[in-house]
């Protein structure tokens, strides 16, 4: 397989006006949308909210990994603390209590903003607002290097950021990193869509990202994050794998599947992110995108539930699937 082209970082781009090209699924129509509010079938059932109260959230202190480690820890919903190669690098950073249409969060923050090292980079999957939070990256120095999709490049620089890099599909820009090495981080496809306001549908990419230490230095390990932002289940998984070798581990979305006959091109079930993780070729799994906000119908405990009963029936080992509680951390290669 090709290498993925590499760019420099922070660079400015030109990019087409539409990405609408490539959504592998229509978007849905007014009849749906208006199906949907008939049925209110975009909030799980009242009857099943105490389910809220055993969602497991257990904060603690984050680990230090120590060179050829790689520390992963789940803040809640898309947003993850990955630091690797000397990097602390947050994914779809959403602290806010509140995103915009929805109810407030269920799960406080797994790890308290004031309790972050120095963040170095962050990547962004797309724009929704779960995954594009503009008062969390406020809060963030305008110096931190972003790694954004094509097109969303704009929106970051009107709010001050100057180290912004934007990234079509196969394409990566490399940092280097504190232990001799560089941190590549690649933009992979996805089966999602983007907007942010009634007049922006598709003008930014989507897509999810594969985090790897690369180059000389010490004789460490290389270890490979995949990062799945949001996404339905579809050929570019297998895609991935074949262009991304030796993933280790694969944070994968296992919530807002329901209703079914609507949610599906976009948003993986939990026996999806499965078979997901197969075709990817990764050894741990680690699901999220469920337990933080109540974004469709499936009753909250539900996706955990699932996504444990699928990776049992797949015949994987328990100990590969990282079914972190908010706030929790695991290390690879300790």
């Amino acid at each position: 397989m090709p290498p993925p082209v590499l760019h420099p970082v922070g660079a400015k781009r030109f990019w087409p006006r539409s990405f609408a090209h490539r959504l592998t699924a229509p978007l849905p129509d007014v009849r749906a949308l208006l199906r949907v509010a008939r049925e209110g079938s975009l909030r799980p059932a009242p009857g099943t909210l105490g389910d809220v109260a055993r969602l497991p959230c257990e904060p603690g202190p984050l680990p230090e990994p120590r060179p050829g480690e790689t520390a992963v820890t789940w803040a809640g919903h898309a947003s993850w603390v990955l630091r690797l190669g000397g990097l602390t690098v947050l994914t779809d950073p959403v602290w806010s209590r509140r995103i915009l249409g929805t109810p407030p969060r269920v799960t406080p923050p797994g790890v308290a903003w004031d309790d972050l090292p120095p963040v170095d980079a962050v990547v962004i999957s797309h724009n929704h607002y779960d995954h594009l939070d503009a008062p969390t990256l406020r809060r963030l120095p305008r110096r931190t290097r972003l790694f954004v999709p094509a097109g969303l490049g704009r929106w970051c620089r009107r709010r001050g950021f100057t180290r912004v890099t934007e990234l079509d599909w196969w394409e990566a820009a490399e940092l280097p990193s504190g232990d001799g090495r560089r941190v590549r981080f690649e933009f992979v496809p996805a089966h999602h869509w983007s907007r942010r306001t009634l007049w922006d549908t598709c003008r930014s990419l989507w897509g999810g990202w594969v985090l790897t230490c690369v180059g000389s230095g010490p004789r460490l390990p290389q270890q490979r994050v995949y990062f799945a932002g949001d996404t339905g289940y579809g050929h570019w998984f297998s895609e991935i794998g074949r262009r991304c070798p030796g993933i280790d581990v694969a944070l994968l979305p296992v919530g807002a599947y329901e209703p079914r006959w609507m949610l599906k091109p976009v948003h993986t079930s939990p026996e999806e992110a499965v078979r997901a993780c197969r075709d990817v070729g990764a050894r741990v799994m680690a699901p999220m995108h469920y337990g933080t906000f109540l974004l469709s119908a499936e009753p909250p405990m539900q996706p955990l539930e699932r996504v444990r009963a699928a990776w049992a029936a797949a015949g994987r080992p328990r100990a590969d699937l990282w079914d972190l509680p908010v706030g929790a951390s695991r290390v690879l290669g300790r």
